[in-house]
């Protein structure tokens, strides 16, 4: 059974988590990402000039914008666009490790900030230093996976340095191979990136990557606008100016509609978008605001190191050490891997399978993290993706030929699919999703095979999507599967006598 980086190169995981890197999956991205505030946090020197080789190389940047000017989309292609880096297996992919990298939008934000707001990036002084993730908080559709694969970019000769020296260590000379590889540093006489070769392992004709833990983060980047707009008040209050804490506090008041009644119209309150809208307002007339939120964020990057080394356990568990206990027992305990059949059939007996495992068989514990649910649609798809890797059929995740995307289409040919949908029974959306959703999938890729799947945590949710079934008339299909994932009442397996 290969699903991990240790499975297909055979190297004990222990051997993997001491020399500090992430036992990646070589069947689906995991939703990891660098961070590059852990570069600049961090007490390792290779670490720290890692950071400021970014930081010089958005200077040379941020140089060649205020002097060309208008910048050529060939220019902005070979300076600013980068591929991602799909050999590392991490980020957001939504099948395999495919994704697509910082493209033109990405670029042109860049550039057009780095000769205007950004421009004086490297003159701090409020906050120590400079930081790349900067440019989320002035401009949108510049998020965590553009950042990231940016940083990944600049950083990537020290990945391939990294994984060659552990490869050569501890991995069969049949599973490695020379590369070259493109963009491994970037050559500031000629202004283009020099190629390299490295001995690195092979999967698929393509090299593999390994990433250090401690420079990975889950969700959201230590800076980010989702926190800055959290935390605005704590940031005005810490601004040691009187005259320019008062006037930020008195522009962002002034920014705002009037507030409106909540949903359940005793009172009125700001909505969310409204806060965002006005704090957006804020930066653009007082930009030296997000040097003091930077600030803040420095002065706590002890925190930054914890959060993010408790995300990356969170995804260790649940996608590595639980979810590999999970397949030996699918493997072990049930037929999952020998089901075969038309795409209905063995979808459905996978789903069942999976049904038994996580209701009768300590299966459940996978979706609990130090006691709490994981609640989320995205790591119960990615579960789902990574125990269908061994199956004649076909998968593709998020399927989308022209009406929405699907979780999952299982297809031997085009007569022959099935499509697979993932709900929690907390979804708000839920009624919505039954009665109309799927229907309109199955027009979409002309099948009318189509497994909906229900996962609910407790006796309250048990409930609620029981009585909704029974409202819209679907409560004894049998495609529709409902998998009880509570802890609160069942006997470990291992207890069962």
């Amino acid at each position: 059974m290969k699903v991990y980086f240790s499975d297909f190169f055979d190297v004990d995981p222990y051997v993997i988590e001491k020399y500090g890197a992430f036992n990646i999956s070589l069947i689906n991205d995991f939703p990891l990402f660098i961070d590059p505030f852990l570069l600049f946090h961090s007490d390792k020197k290779e670490y720290q000039e890692m950071h400021r080789e970014i930081l010089h190389y958005v200077a040379f940047l941020r140089d060649q914008s205020i002097k060309i000017g208008k910048m050529s989309d060939g220019a902005l292609r070979s300076w600013y666009c980068f591929p991602e880096i799909k050999q590392t297996w991490l980020g957001y992919s939504k099948i395999g490790n495919k994704g697509r990298g910082p493209g033109m939008d990405f670029a042109r934000a860049l550039n057009d900030n780095l000769h205007g707001i950004f421009s004086n990036f490297d003159d701090n002084k409020i906050s120590r230093d400079s930081h790349i993730e900067k440019l989320c908080l002035i401009k949108e559709n510049t998020g965590r996976d553009n950042i990231s694969d940016f940083v990944t970019n600049l950083i990537k000769g020290y990945l391939l340095k990294y994984t060659q020296k552990f490869a050569i260590e501890n991995i069969d000379k049949s599973n490695l191979k020379k590369f070259r590889v493109s963009h491994d540093s970037f050559n500031y006489k000629t202004k283009t990136w020099d190629p390299e070769y490295f001995v690195l392992p092979v999967y698929d004709r393509d090299f593999v990557l390994l990433t250090p833990k401690d420079l990975l983060t889950k969700d959201y980047t230590w800076i980010n606008k989702h926190d800055l707009i959290d935390k605005f008040h704590d940031i005005v209050d810490i601004v040691s100016n009187e005259e320019l804490r008062y006037r930020l506090n008195e522009y962002f008041f002034n920014s705002l509609p009037e507030p409106e009644y909540t949903k359940k119209g005793k009172e009125k309150a700001f909505r969310k978008k409204d806060i965002a809208m006005a704090v957006n307002e804020v930066i653009r007339k007082y930009p030296e605001f997000l040097d003091y939120y930077i600030k803040y964020k420095e002065d706590h990057g002890e925190e930054a190191k914890s959060v993010s080394k408790e995300r990356v356990e969170e995804v260790q568990n649940l996608f590595v050490d639980e979810l590999s206990e999970f397949i030996n027992q699918l493997s072990k305990k049930t037929k999952f891997y020998e089901k075969h059949g038309d795409t209905l059939e063995e979808s459905y007996g996978r789903v069942s399978f999976l049904k038994d495992i996580i209701e009768n068989k300590d299966g459940y514990r996978i979706f609990y993290f130090k006691g709490e649910p994981i609640k989320r649609e995205s790591d119960i798809h990615i579960m789902f993706r990574l125990t269908w890797f061994a199956s004649l059929s076909a998968i593709s995740r998020e399927a989308n030929e022209g009406r929405g995307p699907v979780d999952f289409m299982i297809s031997k040919g085009a007569s022959d699919k099935t499509l697979v949908e993932f709900k929690l029974a907390s979804n708000t959306k839920l009624t919505q999703n039954l009665a109309n959703q799927v229907e309109i999938y199955k027009k979409a890729h002309d099948t009318e095979n189509t497994i909906k799947v229900i996962l609910f945590f407790s006796e309250q949710e048990e409930k609620k999507v029981k009585r909704i079934l029974e409202d819209i008339g679907i409560s004894n299909e049998k495609y529709v599967v409902l998998i009880d994932a509570r802890k609160d009442n069942k006997i470990s397996a291992s207890m069962v006598r």
